[in-house]
């Protein structure tokens, strides 16, 4: 895997935090359907070794499901807030692949690579002509 480093991590009200020691995986981006439906958009996702990933508060919730892939994949996610926080998979024990945006520094999220893009919708590249505001603007009646 990557480069050895603790991360920590957390939902959006806080109410489930982790931490991974040791190495982290490569991010990758994902176009399947499932993980468009379970985080409300792309997924983008980093592998991290099982053993070095704990939760350090809370108790997050498991969902269950067959993937396109055929194999049961476990997505948990805050019981409070909703926020999506990682995925587990009975064909791959020693990983597990946290949501990049549930990490506290953005910067060890380096993308090398994209999984499913026969399911890849067109919304999914920024174009960068769009204009663009450093914060919200304010909202327009």
């Amino acid at each position: 895997m990557g480069e050895d480093h603790r991360a920590t991590g957390r939902c959006l009200c806080g109410s489930v935090r982790y931490q991974c020691e040791g190495n982290l995986g490569p991010a990758h981006y994902c176009h399947c359907e499932d993980c468009r439906r379970c985080t409300g958009s792309i997924n983008v996702a980093v592998q991290v070794e099982a053993r070095s990933f704990r939760i350090i508060a809370g108790s997050p919730r498991g969902f269950t499901k067959q993937a396109d892939s055929g194999n049961p994949l476990t997505r948990y996610f805050c019981p409070e807030c909703g926020s999506p926080l990682y995925t587990v998979s009975p064909v791959h024990p020693d990983v597990l692949y946290v949501k990049a945006g549930t990490l506290d520094d953005h910067r060890l999220v380096q993308p090398r690579r994209q999984n499913w893009m026969q399911s890849r919708v067109s919304w999914t590249t920024i174009d960068p002509a769009l204009p663009g505001s450093p914060k919200n603007p304010e909202a327009r009646a």
